[in-house]
C-alpha cells in the first residue's frame, strides 16, 4: 500500500496513467471502482486494461504502491493473478458516472459531471466531490491546458464543485447508459454555464455528444446558446432537433437572431419551422431571411446630422434644430472632415451634458463601429444586436461616410 500524505486527485487526471510493474509497463488506469459502504464512497479496485487482447485487470487499492504525475506503480508480482473486470454492486466512476445529468431533490436537471475529485486520507482514498465546473467540462473534452487556466481563474470566484455528501444514495444497477446523480440540493444553489462558454464548448464536441449537451439545456439558456455558436454547428444541432423543439427556440429569439439561424437550413426545413411558430413573427423572419443578403447602403439613410470637428458646442445647438426637422437619423452626430472622411460619433445626450466652448473633436468619440457600403443586411444585424446602437454609420473604402442605417428600419426593412 502506498505510503504518502494527505492529497487530492481529479479523476480526469488519473484515467490513462500507465500502469506499471517495476520498470514494466503492463496497461494503463481505465477507471476508478468504489463502494459506498460509508458516508462516502472508497476506493477498492483500480480497473487497468491491457494490449494485445489480454484480458483487463481487477487490482485491490492495497496493492497500489505509488501514484505519480504519470503512472500508476502496482505491487504485484503476477498480473494473471488479478485477472477480471468490475462486478454487480461495484461503482466505476468513469463509466457510470462521468457525463450523468445531476438531479436535484425536485428531479429537475441542473448540471453534468465533468469530473470527481478524489482525497487520499491516512492511505485510503475516497471520492470527495463531483465536479459540474465549466473547466471540468474542458477537461473532459481534452482541453486540459485551457482548462487549468479557467480553474485558476475559477478558485479566486467560486467553487463549482459538489461535495459528495450532497449525493444521494447510488442506485445498485446504475450502469454506463442509465440512471442519473441525485442531489440533495435545489437547482437554484448550483452554477449555470454562460452561453458563450457553452458555444465554445459544444464546437469542439462531435455532434453526438453536443447534442447530447444541447438537449439537456432549458429553452433560453438553449436559444442563447444557439445563437453564439458558428454557423455549421447551427446547422448541424437545429437540423437534429425535432422540429416542434427547433421551433420553441426559434420563437425565444429577435426576429433577426431567428432569420440568422434559419439561414443556414435548407428553405423547406425553415418553412416547416416557421409554420410552427407565431404567424407575426414568422413574416417577419420571413421578410428579413428574403433580404438577409442584400447590400445595406441600399436601405440606408442619407439624412444624418454631420458637422466638421473644429464646431463648437454651441454653434452645434444652433445648427441642430434647423437640420434635425430632415433627418432620419438625429440621435447622434457624426463628425466628418472637408473629403467626408468619418472622424468621431457624439451622442445627443453627450452633446447636451458638453461646456458649450468644446468643440466637436474634443467630445466625439473616435472608436467607431461601422458598416462597409458592401455589409449585407445580416452583417448589418448582427453588429445591432451585438452593440444595441440606434443607428450605424456606413463609410466607404476611403472611411468617407455616405449613409446611416437606423435599427428601425434594419427591423422593417423600409427601403428609403
Amino acid at each position: 500500500m502506498m505510503n504518502a500524505l494527505e492529497k487530492t486527485y481529479l479523476l480526469s487526471d488519473l484515467i490513462g496513467l500507465r500502469a506499471m510493474i517495476g520498470e514494466k509497463k503492463i496497461g494503463k488506469l481505465n477507471d476508478v471502482v468504489v463502494t459506498e459502504a460509508g458516508k462516502i464512497p472508497e476506493v477498492t479496485h483500480l480497473f487497468v486494461t491491457r494490449p494485445f487482447g489480454d484480458k483487463p485487470l481487477m487490482i485491490p487499492w492495497d496493492r497500489v504502491k505509488e501514484l505519480a504525475e504519470k503512472t500508476v506503480v502496482l505491487d504485484i508480482d503476477r498480473p494473471e493473478s488479478f485477472e477480471g473486470e468490475p462486478g454487480a454492486g461495484q461503482v466505476c466512476l468513469k463509466d457510470h458516472l462521468l457525463d450523468k445529468k445531476i438531479l436535484d431533490c425536485d428531479d429537475d436537471e441542473v448540471e453534468v459531471v465533468y469530473d470527481i475529485k478524489l482525497a487520499l486520507r491516512q492511505g485510503r482514498l475516497y471520492a470527495s466531490d463531483v465536479d459540474c465546473s465549466r473547466a471540468a467540462f474542458l477537461r473532459r473534452i481534452g482541453l486540459k491546458t485551457l482548462s487549468n487556466f479557467v480553474r485558476e481563474i475559477a478558485a479566486k470566484i467560486k467553487d463549482d464543485t459538489i461535495p459528495w455528501t450532497y449525493v444521494q444514495r447510488l442506485p445498485e444497477d446504475i450502469t454506463s447508459f442509465k440512471g442519473n446523480v441525485k442531489l440533495n440540493v435545489l437547482k437554484d444553489k448550483l452554477p449555470e454555464i454562460h452561453p458563450v462558454d457553452l458555444a465554445d464548448i459544444l464546437e469542439e464536441l462531435d455532434q453526438d455528444e453536443r447534442l447530447a449537451i444541447f438537449n439537456q439545456l432549458d429553452t433560453e439558456q438553449a436559444s442563447d446558446t444557439l445563437e453564439e455558436v458558428e454557423p455549421r454547428v447551427q446547422r448541424e444541432l437545429i437540423s437534429a432537433l425535432e422540429k416542434k423543439r427547433a421551433a420553441e427556440l426559434i420563437n425565444d429569439m429577435t426576429p433577426a437572431q431567428a432569420a440568422d439561424i434559419l439561414a443556414v437550413l435548407p428553405t423547406k426545413d425553415a418553412e416547416i419551422i416557421l409554420g410552427m411558430i407565431d404567424t407575426i413573427e414568422a413574416g417577419k423572419i420571413r421578410h428579413l431571411l428574403v433580404h438577409h443578403d442584400d447590400r445595406i447602403v441600399n436601405f440606408a439613410t442619407h439624412h444624418f446630422i454631420a458637422f466638421p470637428p473644429g464646431m463648437t458646442i454651441a454653434q452645434l445647438l444652433k445648427e441642430y434644430r434647423l437640420v434635425a426637422a430632415t433627418a432620419d437619423v438625429v440621435m447622434y452626430v457624426y463628425v466628418r472632415d472637408d473629403d467626408g472622411k468619418l472622424l468621431g460619433v457624439i451622442d445627443i445626450k453627450e452633446i447636451l451634458q458638453a461646456k458649450p466652448e468644446e468643440t466637436l473633436d474634443e467630445v466625439m468619440t473616435t472608436n467607431l463601429v461601422t458598416l462597409s457600403a458592401e455589409a449585407s443586411v445580416k452583417e448589418a444585424a448582427k453588429l445591432f444586436n451585438r452593440y444595441s446602437f440606434r443607428a450605424i454609420p456606413i463609410v466607404d473604402a476611403a472611411d468617407a461616410i455616405v449613409g446611416a442605417i437606423p435599427y428601425r428600419d434594419i427591423m422593417n426593412l423600409q427601403h428609403r
